[in-house]
């Protein structure tokens, strides 16, 4: 069985109704395609897809599938990042942060 790439991870996501995209920036988590950025505690994570570069550390990288649901908006999304040693500072914050956030 071959592993999913990210590619086919973000279509498969998509498919799932997972259709905007997030960046980190030092407010939060800005949507791209609305321009909103909220704190990452009140995303819930869905699903978290990881990958190992087989022989280079810098291949590696994780997808998360974020819902957001507000009684102003709701969103779901995904947001890439590079995983491990080389890991953003920005995104190392908001990726704690998520993770420590409360599940509902």
């Amino acid at each position: 069985m071959s592993m999913e790439t990210v590619s086919e991870a973000l279509q498969r996501l998509a498919s799932a109704g997972y259709t905007d995209a997030y960046r980190a920036e030092p407010q939060g988590l800005r949507n791209l395609s609305s321009g909103r950025v909220d704190p990452p505690e009140t995303f819930r994570v869905d699903e978290v897809v990881r990958f190992e570069g087989e022989s280079d550390p810098a291949d590696e990288s994780a997808v998360f599938a974020l819902a957001l649901e507000k009684e102003s908006h709701s969103a779901k999304g995904t947001y890439t990042v590079g995983y491990g040693s080389l890991m953003d500072p920005l995104d190392a914050d908001m990726v704690s942060r998520l993770a420590t956030s409360p599940r509902r």
